[in-house]
């Protein structure tokens, strides 16, 4: 009988420990899971504070808005604009307290966004239409933005922009 309650109770040990690996190994894998998700989420997270901020730099342009344009682009920020001239944030800034270019529209869309670390890279088209030295425009660009995390925020670094319709317009001068 001594023998028969050894052989059980090694049995119900040798359960209980496969019984708690197994439980353990299922948080281990829920756990797993559960990080991907979360950085899944965060990757999300981030992306979206670099549109919202990509969208918020649209809204001061539009505006003429200085100071929101100081928040949202680094000291160090470079563009290189549709023309190949190369232009800095207090340029941008100044263009804003004078009101020239005056946007009427400055409309960002089909924007894509890759964040890898604190840099995030916006690729879109930009339609913008105004008046610039007293005369009126309306035009569509390409662009390419260069985000880096600054102090907790997403601020734009670089940008590049190509006017869109160079072709055509050439091709329809030749007729």
């Amino acid at each position: 009988m001594r023998n028969q309650e050894s052989i059980t109770l090694a049995l119900m040990k040798t359960v209980t420990v496969f019984a708690l690996t197994f439980f353990a190994s299922s948080l281990l894998a829920f756990g797993q899971e559960s990080n991907e998700e979360n950085a899944a989420q965060q990757a999300e997270r981030e992306k979206d504070a670099v549109l919202k901020a990509e969208d918020d730099l649209a809204t001061a342009y539009l505006n003429s808005d200085a100071d929101g344009i100081a928040r949202g682009v680094t000291e160090d920020y470079m563009l290189t604009n549709s023309t190949g001239k190369i232009t800095t944030r207090a340029d941008d800034i100044a263009e804003a307290e004078k009101q020239d270019p005056k946007y009427e529209v400055f409309e960002n869309t089909g924007m894509k966004v890759r964040v890898h670390g604190n840099t995030a890279v916006v690729i879109g088209r930009t339609h913008t239409k105004g008046t610039s030295g007293g005369k009126p425009f309306d035009s569509n660009f390409q662009f390419t933005d260069t985000f880096v995390k600054d102090g907790g925020r997403w601020r734009l670094l670089a940008g590049h922009v190509s006017k869109l319709g160079w072709g055509i317009r050439k091709a329809e001068s030749k007729k």
